[in-house]
């Protein structure tokens, strides 16, 4: 039956794509999906107040992912961490992912920042937040990553700060860790992250405390919507430090790769695309590097959508497709993140999707799409 959206008619598809749970592990590529936290909409919060999860429905949903055979990357930007999830939410969130990871089998890193600092801070009192962290994350038995730090990007003189302080966090680290460089579209307070707003300088930085510290370091995450610049880094990485993924637009032919090397993955829109994308890398690991194209390609269309700029926001559009799919019974966002995109590009995201076959059962999408358009775009 037609479903008349803000931008034209639309005939739902009738069958999903066959994605069941299981399967072969992935061999080829390591992947991770940074996976979104599930708001309780029956607790009365502020926007800026304490997040308020639903623990059963976001962990159902970390299992969701790891029965797949991903890798869950927790507590990071896509679990809003300082847009919505304060760090009470974020070390709570950790320590009972890691739990959960343990009891099943499944792969987890989590994100290590800053974010318990509320005001300015001192070098010292950045690194001792990034100590306090990185601590909670070891201890609940899960891979680290060190995300990019707004109070380090405020309190931080130049690329020599950035050393000093990475330096003394990775001789702290028990374990390799993933080093991971968010760009200002998915954060505004990280311009000039690594010491300068010139990408080249903040590149040699980057590489710098890498390669005098190969041992500590198990890759890195570049998320900059810039696939040359990934690949250039790529290729002047240590033996042995991976590179993951983070380009949201680009992550097909950087998994992919070329006879010079690939990327592995640690990406957002593997949230909702974490069954077919699991697919495509078993097809990946059996080399049919061009069935795994034929099978990612046509979903960049719906990840550029959901992660067109203001990019910060693309959580909106993940949770959304989330709800739609029926993995959460509602559409509300820790921080009322839910209003951050417009009826419009939430319905494009939901044709998008549902061309792709994602939703498990279209039906129920399309009667929870009909219902959003009623709430909040009346009737036409």
């Amino acid at each position: 039956m037609t479903i008349h959206l803000p931008h034209g008619a639309y005939e739902p598809r009738t069958a999903p794509l066959d994605l069941a749970p299981g399967g072969s592990a992935l061999a080829s590529r390591t992947v991770f999906s940074a996976a979104h936290v599930v708001a309780d909409p029956y607790v009365d919060v502020s926007p800026d107040g304490p997040a308020a999860i639903d623990w059963d429905a976001t962990l159902a949903f970390r299992r969701h992912l790891w029965s797949h055979g991903l890798g869950v990357a927790e507590a990071m930007d896509t679990a809003q961490r300082g847009m919505g999830l304060d760090w009470a939410g974020g070390a709570e969130l950790i320590r009972r992912s890691s739990a959960e990871a343990k009891a099943v089998g499944g792969r987890i890193a989590c994100g290590v920042g800053t974010d318990q600092l509320t005001g300015p801070a001192t070098l010292a009192e950045v690194r001792a937040a990034y100590e306090e962290q990185l601590a909670l994350v070891e201890e609940s038995g899960a891979q680290a990553i060190l995300m990019a730090s707004r109070a380090l990007a405020a309190v931080a003189e130049g690329p020599e700060d950035y050393a000093e302080t990475y330096a003394h966090l990775l001789r702290q680290a028990t374990e390799p860790v993933v080093l991971h460089w968010l760009g200002p579209m998915f954060d505004p307070a990280l311009e000039g992250y690594w010491g300068s707003s010139d990408l080249d300088a903040a590149t040699d930085t980057f590489l710098k405390i890498i390669a005098e510290h190969p041992d500590k370091v198990d890759g890195i995450k570049i998320s900059l919507l810039d696939a040359a610049r990934e690949i250039d880094v790529r290729r002047r990485l240590p033996s042995g430090v991976r590179c993951y993924t983070g380009d949201d637009f680009n992550y097909p032919e950087l998994i992919a790769g070329d006879d010079r090397g690939f990327s592995h993955a640690l990406l957002g829109i593997f949230d909702p695309l974490g069954p077919l994308a699991a697919h495509a890398v078993r097809v990946l690991d059996t080399g049919d590097t061009q069935g795994f194209r034929d099978l990612l390609d046509p979903t960049v269309e719906l990840s550029r959508h959901l992660f067109q700029a203001p990019t910060r926001f693309y959580k909106t559009g993940v949770v959304f497709l989330a709800w739609l799919a029926g993995h959460q019974d509602h559409f509300t966002m820790v921080g009322g993140l839910q209003s951050a995109r417009s009826l419009p590009h939430l319905a494009k995201a939901y044709e998008l999707a549902d061309r792709l076959g994602l939703f498990p059962d279209p039906e129920l999408a399309e009667s929870r799409m009909r219902a959003l358009l009623t709430v909040q775009g009346g009737t036409r």
